[in-house]
Parts: C-alpha cells; sequence; structure tokens
C-alpha cells in the first residue's frame, strides 16, 4: 500500500530547492517524524513539486500536474459569527474550492472583533486556511479578509448571489446552470437572524440578486456546504 504524501506551501524556491517555514518543518520532524529521503508534495507559485527531505530544505524530484479543478473564482462573504461556527466554515469550504472568505459586519451580528485583536484573530483564520487547503491538496490557499461594510460590497462584473429566505424567488440552482459563463461568483450569505430589510435592499443595489436555497431551512453554518457542493457539481471540469 502507498503512502499517501503530505502537502505543504512554500514561498521561496532557489535553483532545485523550496524552502518551507519553520512551523511546517517543525510538524514535519516533530509530528510527522519524518527522515532524509522522505518524500513530500511542496506547492509554489501554484505548481505541485514532489519533494525529498534533505535536512532543512527539500530538494526538488519532480514536477507534476493537477486536473479537476474549480476554473471560476468564488467569494464568500460571511457575517461576523461564533469562533466555532467560522473555523468550522473555514475549513470546509476551503476544502470545497473556494478562493476567497470575507468577513463583513450585519446589524443582527452579535459578534464584535475588538481592534487590538484583529490582527490575532485573522492569523489564526488563515492558519485554519491554510491547513484545510493541504489536506485538500490544493493549489493555492484562500484568504481571510475583512471585516466589510455591506454598502462597499460592489462587483459590477460579476454573478452576484444573494441568499434569501423571502419566497418565490428564483432558486440558487436555475441562477448557476443559466450564468454558467461567469469567470467569478460572490455569494452573501445573511447572519443567524437574517439580513434586515435595508441590507437586502442595499445589496440589491449593488447588483446582487436573491436566491433561494429551497425549502429547508439551514444553520448559516450549513450554507457554504451546500452552496460549495452545488458549485463543484455545476462547474468542476
Amino acid at each position: 500500500m502507498v503512502k499517501e504524501m503530505q502537502r505543504y506551501f512554500s514561498k521561496q524556491k532557489e535553483k532545485n530547492t523550496l524552502f518551507l517555514k519553520e512551523e511546517d518543518l517543525y510538524h514535519i520532524k516533530t509530528v510527522m517524524r519524518m527522515k532524509k529521503g522522505d518524500l513530500i508534495e511542496v506547492v509554489y507559485e501554484k505548481k505541485l513539486y514532489i519533494c525529498s527531505y534533505e535536512e532543512k530544505e527539500y530538494v526538488c524530484i519532480k514536477k507534476e500536474e493537477n486536473a479537476n479543478i474549480i476554473n471560476t473564482c468564488v467569494r464568500l462573504f460571511i457575517p461576523l459569527l461564533k469562533e466555532a461556527k467560522l473555523d468550522l466554515i473555514i475549513q470546509k469550504s476551503t476544502e470545497l474550492g473556494v478562493d476567497e472568505i470575507i468577513l463583513y459586519k450585519a446589524e443582527r451580528s452579535m459578534i464584535k472583533i475588538e481592534e487590538k485583536k484583529k490582527e490575532s484573530k485573522f492569523k489564526r483564520w488563515n492558519k485554519i486556511s491554510k491547513e484545510a487547503a493541504e489536506q485538500a491538496k490544493r493549489l493555492d490557499i484562500p484568504n481571510v479578509l475583512g471585516i466589510y461594510e455591506l454598502k462597499n460590497i460592489i462587483y459590477p462584473n460579476d454573478l452576484n448571489i444573494l441568499c434569501s429566505t423571502v419566497k418565490d424567488i428564483k432558486s440558487v440552482k436555475s441562477v448557476l446552470q443559466n450564468h454558467t459563463k461567469y469567470d467569478k461568483i460572490n455569494i452573501i450569505i445573511g447572519p443567524e437572524g437574517g439580513f434586515a430589510e435595508k441590507e437586502e435592499e442595499i445589496l440589491c443595489k449593488n447588483g446582487f440578486q436573491k436566491v433561494s436555497l429551497g425549502k429547508r431551512i439551514m444553520r448559516v453554518e450549513t450554507v457554504p456546504i451546500f452552496l460549495m457542493s452545488i458549485i463543484n457539481y455545476e462547474y468542476m471540469e
């Protein structure tokens, strides 16, 4: 039985050598207990390399190609939520192929982040994204950004989807199937109490169209998983 290789990301390459962060090297040595000559996968500039461990560096053996990815860029706009729910959304959305996760302020969000804690929070969330990207064998790491104001979420040339509980509107399935030519999809998900009416008005003025997710009422942390699964089905090559 062939053992599956661990995947890591590198931001530095010199000739045939790829360098990893200290935290990754610690994981390789202490957690995975790898030895000289053991092989791993290293991603550098969205290209995959098979590398051999040589002390504190990795020497490239061969370059691989990756397939079966979503060519459409997907941004998820998520309201501020409790930490456990945000962690789950970031992890699972990354595994399912999201390109960017952007946090925003909603009127009915109960969570506030102190300015002095923002840097450490986003560092942690981006670490979750990185680890999920490695686990999912991705060639890139989605950025977790924010915190946006709803009025500033404007992408006039993209397909903009607003998840709504309003009755008698188009389903997300029909909207996606009728808009297959867009390179970028922006999806905004409401807080646990739902959008305030004026918030939906602002988003619709900014070019978002309301869509229904069906008859079931899902928890906010379930919605991104549901949507990314649909997008995978509709857009994956």
